[in-house]
């Protein structure tokens, strides 16, 4: 294997970058846990990357009652705890002097009207153009209403070069109908250009990569298809619990948590058809396609193809960990899923009759997202004289989290006079080709934003037909309470019937690293 050129394909990358255009980032829920963590900490990478022009700013809005310096010092303050990088004094300077802040209740008419007067203060101190970019970091019962005051307000109103968009985070509806009121509602404020439902998953360059691996590479693309692909897995697996999130999980729960949304974008990048451009729509028009041709359930089906679990009580790293059951803000009677397993075909040309297995969940063995693409066994009539029992399938493994890269495994001849076959793995790791920058999976997405590329966001069409998929499911299972709950251990790899749902097909889950 040649040695890795970490320097060269960043260097160049370096060189492509052009900042965004002249802009103001309006923060709804400036003071909590997402701007914190997430958006602040992305803003000075872009920062540092040179992404954001000098013609920046930031205003946040909270109820807190702090003025702009007490809100700079807290969101610097944030910043050096959650960010793992090496901060540059002169960028967070740079950054800090951008920040400015409107206190007050999202639900009254005044909020707006001190926004509007400090976004003219901004427009006018550091040149952003009126151009505003809102993001929704609330909880999803208040994203109807905030767009509607914004509109009252005149906010969302484009015009002579003026752009104003609204980013609006997960989840985005809690069923199909919800969702389709959602979208209802917000489109009566905005046009669908001017709506970024974002999903964080999308902005993790692995999973970016999934579409440059395929349609960059004449070797890969040929094969991608059910004449030479036994099965797809999809697993997006989180050692921790449910932490302090037990009253959001109460309401979501795995299935609406990750399947609706993260696991299905996985899906779809991974499965859809070439576009004949990465022109937002036409690229998000194959990803509606794939979902459109996932094969509907009926009860039997949900019965048979599906499984959902919860966590007991265990040891984790030498600790006693909790039941589901037990976590803060969760029934003692509970029976919100945890885990989910499914077996889903994608009924077109290309799939047809290769099952998708997807699972995910909570207190599992250990932390990892990846798509895994097991090719057919090659015919064994060859080796039938042989030491050789049995041949081991083709498998090319897409990791996107945490060890971000490429794996694909062959078989080859053990050396000596005999023929024996052993595993040969070939792995790339982004960190060795590229480098590894520090980010939080969110400077990809604030970017796109900015540049009004929507590439990488959810069309109100694909919210609906990811509902709508799942719409069976919910319904069974409200019906139908599971009667074994809690029913797996904490450092596992979930319920006995995840493996049997996989097992039954002559197949087994992909569980090393």
């Amino acid at each position: 294997m040649s040695e890795p050129a970490p320097s060269q394909p960043q260097a160049e990358a370096n060189a492509e970058r052009q900042p965004a255009p002249p802009c103001v980032l309006v923060l709804f829920g400036a003071s909590g846990d997402l701007t914190k963590r997430k958006l602040i900490p992305a803003l000075y990478n872009l920062a540092a990357a040179n992404y954001l022009p000098e013609e920046f700013a930031v205003v946040g809005v909270s109820r807190s009652p702090l003025d702009d310096d007490e809100f700079r010092q807290k969101m610097i303050e944030e910043l050096h705890t959650f960010e793992t990088g090496k901060l540059e004094p002169q960028r967070v300077e740079w950054l800090k002097g951008r920040l400015s802040y409107v206190a007050g209740d999202f639900d009254q008419p005044e909020t707006y009207e001190r926004l509007h007067a400090a976004l003219a203060a901004v427009d006018e101190r550091w040149g952003t153009a009126a151009c505003y970019l809102f993001y929704l970091a609330v909880p999803p019962s208040q994203f109807a209403a905030i767009t509607c005051r914004l509109g009252e307000a005149q906010l969302t109103r484009e015009e002579r070069g003026k752009w104003r968009r609204v980013v609006i985070e997960k989840p985005f509806g809690h069923d199909l109908e919800s969702a389709r009121r959602l979208n209802h509602d917000i489109r009566e404020v905005l046009e669908e250009h001017q709506i970024y439902r974002i999903d964080h998953y999308l902005g993790k360059e692995t999973v970016q990569n999934i579409l440059a691996f395929r349609f960059a590479n004449g070797i890969f693309e040929p094969i991608w298809n059910r004449r030479y692909i036994d099965h797809v897995q999809i697993t997006v697996a989180e050692a921790v619990g449910v932490e302090s999130r037990g009253a959001y999980y109460e309401e979501a729960g795995a299935l609406r948590d990750m399947v609706q949304n993260h696991m299905f974008q996985l899906l779809a990048l991974t499965a859809m058809e070439p576009p004949i451009s990465f022109a937002p729509d036409v690229v998000r028009d194959e990803r509606v396609k794939i979902l459109r041709a996932v094969r509907p359930w009926d009860p039997e089906d949900v019965l048979r193809e599906t499984v959902r679990g919860q966590y007991d009580a265990g040891v984790v790293n030498g600790k006693q960990a909790p039941a589901y059951r037990a976590e803060e803000d969760v029934s003692p009677t509970s029976n919100v899923e945890t885990y989910v397993a499914l077996k889903l075909f994608v009924d077109n040309w290309r799939w047809a009759d290769v099952p998708f297995y997807l699972r995910t969940g909570k207190r599992l063995r250990r932390r990892v997202t990846e798509v895994a693409i097991q090719f057919k066994r090659a015919p064994f009539i060859l080796f039938r004289e042989t030491p050789v029992e049995q041949l081991e399938p083709n498998l090319l493994v897409l990791h996107i989290q945490p060890d971000e890269g490429i794996s694909l495994s062959f078989e080859g001849k053990v050396p000596g006079p005999v023929m024996r076959l052993g595993q040969v793995r070939m792995h790339f790791q982004y960190s060795d080709y590229f480098g590894s920058t520090p980010e939080t999976g969110y400077e990809t997405l604030l970017y796109d934003c900015m540049a009004g590329d929507s590439t990488l966001f959810q069309r109100s069409d694909l919210v609906e037909v990811g509902w709508a998929i799942v719409q069976p499911i919910l319904d069974v299972w409200s019906a139908l309470a599971p009667r074994n709950f809690p029913n797996y251990l904490p450092n596992t790899w979930g319920p006995r019937a995840a493996d049997e749902l996989i097992e039954a097909d002559g197949r087994r889950w992909k569980n090393g690293s």
